[in-house]
């Protein structure tokens, strides 16, 4: 996650309701029509089977109160508007009481295809629909609670976790990988990139390997990992996270597979 943004978030009334205007339900109208042709094509079940039990409007910014009256009735989880950046402490205690946090902002139309920070495009589009699946759902509240129990220094470590399933996992259908994660299906880039470029590794789901496997956020990943079964995220959750992250801190990170990020001036 970047550690400025140029978005500044937009405050919700006393009952939750954000006034979002014209233009910018134009720009969520868009990336819906722009997205949603390659979403049906490439994303997984679970993420298809979520989208069409929330029926998210495809005209305007849906507002985080009605998605949470929906994602309750199924895994009783709500969405919140949070400023454009939030730390790691906050994300994992939200995480842990089962509230999904959003920022409220949307995309200009400057940074329409590609946008560093998550939006509220990111973040309703790409995460509720899998936020629906009781798996998805336990999985996320285990990653806050263990987040809770870390020590800082070990944030960067399980969030990787996250990042390479929730964010960006893929999942083995069949005989076809297809893309599972929410940083993927609200990618106009990336989502293809995943499941069709042919120099992108894919590996296999294993835990310890992802906590040594570091990413950039501003590039499309050069490593995926595929799941063959969501049910793996399930048995990640009854290992002990703590003692994968000493583990994977005494092996140390894999050398990156990516150009160094050129540093500004």
């Amino acid at each position: 996650m970047p550690k400025s943004t140029k978005y500044t978030a937009k405050q919700p009334d006393a009952h939750g309701f954000i006034d979002y205007t014209p233009e910018e339900d134009a720009v969520w109208r868009d990336l819906v029509a722009q997205q949603q042709p390659s979403v049906n094509k490439l994303m997984a079940q679970p993420f298809l089977e979520g989208q069409a039990q929330l029926n998210l409007s495809q005209t305007k910014v849906p507002q985080c109160v009605d998605v949470s009256k929906r994602l309750g009735e199924t895994t009783g989880w709500k969405v919140e508007a949070v400023p454009a950046l939030i730390g790691f402490t906050q994300f994992f205690k939200m995480l842990s009481e089962r509230t999904f946090p959003a920022a409220s902002f949307i995309r200009s139309r400057e940074d329409f295809d590609y946008i560093e920070e998550p939006d509220i495009f990111h973040e309703i589009y790409g995460h509720t629909p899998l936020l629906t699946d009781p798996r998805f759902a336990d999985f996320s509240q285990i990653i806050g609670e263990t987040g809770l129990r870390c020590e800082k220094t070990d944030y960067s470590w399980l969030i990787r976790l996250y990042w390479f399933t929730v964010e960006f996992g893929l999942l083995r259908q069949g005989q076809i990988i297809k893309a599972l994660g929410s940083g993927l299906a609200s990618s106009p880039g990336e989502l293809a990139h995943s499941v069709n470029e042919p120099t992108v590794m894919r590996k296999p789901f294993d835990v310890i390997d992802i906590l040594r496997t570091p990413y950039r956020i501003d590039i499309n990943q050069p490593i995926y990992f595929v799941l063959d079964s969501v049910e793996q995220l399930l048995d990640a959750t009854k290992r002990d996270l703590l003692q994968d992250i000493k583990d994977a801190q005494k092996l140390g990170l894999h050398a990156p597979t990516y150009p160094e990020k050129k540093k500004a001036g």
